[in-house]
């Protein structure tokens, strides 16, 4: 998937919990650990807003675009 969310390092380098996020955000730790593992579909921007606030970071800080290797165009 082309789309990367790092959430996880966010959580590590401020030493929370999956659980006191979820807590800080408002919303329940499944739906935050479907988003933390890239399962996630969509992400309301009140919720990114909310992460972004709990962890003290911006967006890009937490989500990331890579290029897909198997759509890439080989060169030579």
């Amino acid at each position: 998937m082309p789309i990367v969310v790092d959430i996880d390092v966010m959580l590590a380098r401020r030493k929370m919990s999956v659980g006191a996020l979820a807590e800080r955000v408002g919303i329940t730790p499944a739906n935050l650990a479907v988003l933390k593992n890239g399962r996630a579909k969509a992400v309301r921007f009140t919720t990114l807003e909310a992460l972004c606030e709990a962890l003290d970071c911006q967006p890009g800080d937490l989500i990331r675009w890579e290029p897909d290797p198997a759509t890439r165009p080989r060169s030579g």
